[in-house]
């Protein structure tokens, strides 16, 4: 399967897993799980810290800097870092720069 950057629909996640402001991401959703074409988070934005009890999650921070949380520990991340979440475990992004984060995330079902 494909995608083309224009070809996912841009959905607005206001406050995602309890976070703050909104997550912008291309989203496609599947049977056997999840992948963010392309995700923002603003500066100040965050998704809250929540656990994969289906799925495990990849992120690849393309650009901006901020703390990324590892069952509750934090982490600075930027661009160029990937962040691995595995089944049964937690984590969370914030946006602690002055640019927009952009990543891309795959959740595949387990």
């Amino acid at each position: 399967m494909i995608f083309k950057k224009d070809d996912v629909e841009e959905k607005i996640l206001p406050e995602f897993f309890g976070g703050e402001k909104e997550l912008r991401a291309r989203l496609y959703v599947g049977e056997l799980g999840k992948i963010l074409t392309s995700a923002v988070l603003s500066a100040g934005a965050s998704i809250g810290e929540h656990t994969h009890t289906d799925s495990s999650e990849i992120i690849y921070i393309i650009s901006g800097c901020g703390t990324a949380s590892d069952d509750g520990t934090e982490y600075d991340v930027q661009a160029g870092d990937v962040i691995y979440c595995p089944k049964g475990h937690s984590h969370g992004l914030r946006n602690t720069g002055k640019e927009d984060i952009v990543f891309f995330a795959a959740v595949p079902k387990q």
